[in-house]
């Protein structure tokens, strides 16, 4: 046990005769812990991106909402007529009256 150790230590087996079935393993967990890694950082990078998007979602929301707020206040009838005050214009004191039009066929039918 301890000359294994001892071997390992001085790294004995990368250099003997069958090191070469070591050094695939060795290659391979190497490429795959870059592997990892990289899918690590992407992940990482893809969930900060997510933030970003919510953010801006929330940001753009509140914008509309604001925007519904203030445009609401403007269709009012008090807003609208205090306007059109200084243009000369007034909301109407009577009613609007219905016109009706009866209009003739040549035939004489209505």
């Amino acid at each position: 046990m301890a000359s294994k150790v001892i071997d390992i230590l001085k790294g004995t087996f990368l250099t003997s005769d069958d090191a070469f079935k070591n050094w695939r393993f060795i290659i391979f967990a190497v490429v795959l812990s870059i592997g990892m890694i990289y899918t690590g950082h992407r992940f990482e990078k893809k969930v900060h991106y997510i933030g970003q998007l919510a953010e801006h979602e929330n940001e753009l929301r509140s914008q509309y909402m604001g925007g519904q707020k203030e445009l609401m206040f403007l269709q009012m009838e008090s807003t609208v007529a205090n306007k059109l005050k200084s243009r000369g214009i007034a909301p109407p004191q009577n009613p609007p009256q219905k016109i009706i039009i009866k209009s003739t066929t040549p035939d004489g039918n209505n």
